[in-house]
């Protein structure tokens, strides 16, 4: 997809960037295929905040998204593809034909780069290479672009999912398969796992400009205070005489490190990592 960019007819125009939908589906989304959302404002169940600078928002509906492509070995058909509240991606609509009970079934799918209406798709343990196509990561060859990859065999997708990301498989290794991420990550992944050929659609997501602050509260975030603005009592950066930077490390508003302090513990998965992404950086 395009990016639309806006003649300056307004202060919210100016510089205004974004994405061209124009060809998506413009009507409403599957009702079966959907359910209702709630709106946290990033309270939990006591009511007190857990996740600052969330409120407000267009009302959404969830669309349930087949991220398991478990239903191997039949033919679907691309009817449409439409835009999606929840995520940066577009979703593909599949129709794999007729069930027992005589009506069609309907799956969402994250959409890939150049998958278009009519397009046949279809999973199993191996298939063709081609975008929209799901298998198992150990058939797949070497150097297949993948998206929507799963971490455990029947889970569901969880890497690579966001738009115009992807993983590349890189190779194979006594039953595991060895696949670099964007971040440059080096893992491994069991062979019996499933992806999904091809990247992610919607690239240019990360090229846009929304222009004015109101955009953003209609996506459901809030202004956030910078630290070096607040008082002492406020953030560990406040205070000080006139305009200052903080002068120490950066923390969160309760003293934790921040901005590129490493904060991962030990995983049950680090034994998987081959490379690490912060190996480049490394002196």
């Amino acid at each position: 997809m395009a990016l639309k960019q806006y003649n300056p007819t307004s202060p919210a125009q100016r510089g205004l960037i974004l994405i061209d939908r124009s060809a998506l589906y413009k009507g409403r989304p599957v009702k079966g295929l959907t359910e209702g959302k709630r709106k946290t404002g990033g309270r939990n169940n006591k009511g007190h905040v857990t996740s600052r600078g969330i409120a407000g928002g267009h009302k959404q509906r969830y669309r349930i998204v087949d991220f398991k492509r478990r239903l191997w070995d039949v033919d679907g058909t691309v009817e449409r593809i439409e835009y999606d509240p929840n995520r940066t991606a577009f979703i593909a609509l599949v129709n794999y034909g007729a069930g027992e009970d005589g009506k069609d079934r309907l799956a969402y799918i994250l959409a890939p780069q150049r998958l278009a209406v009519g397009d046949k798709v279809v999973a199993g343990k191996k298939t063709d290479v081609k975008p929209g196509n799901a298998m198992e990561l150990g058939q797949m060859p070497v150097g297949t672009i993948v998206h929507n990859v799963e971490m455990k065999p029947g889970k569901g997708g969880q890497i690579a999912r966001s738009a115009g990301t992807y993983a590349q498989v890189v190779g194979r290794d006594r039953g595991m398969v060895m696949v670099r991420l964007n971040s440059g990550e080096q893992r491994y992944i069991h062979a019996n796992c499933m992806g999904t050929v091809g990247a992610v659609s919607n690239p240019d997501n990360a090229n846009q400009n929304f222009a004015k602050a109101g955009r953003s509260r209609w996506m459901g975030k809030r202004p956030l205070t910078r630290g070096v603005a607040k008082n002492p009592v406020d953030h560990p950066h406040g205070g000080g005489e006139g305009r200052t930077s903080g002068g120490r490390h950066p923390v969160t508003p309760w003293g934790k490190p921040t901005k590129g302090a490493r904060t991962r513990s030990n995983k049950a998965t680090d034994k998987m990592i081959i490379r690490s992404r912060h190996a480049k950086k490394k002196r």
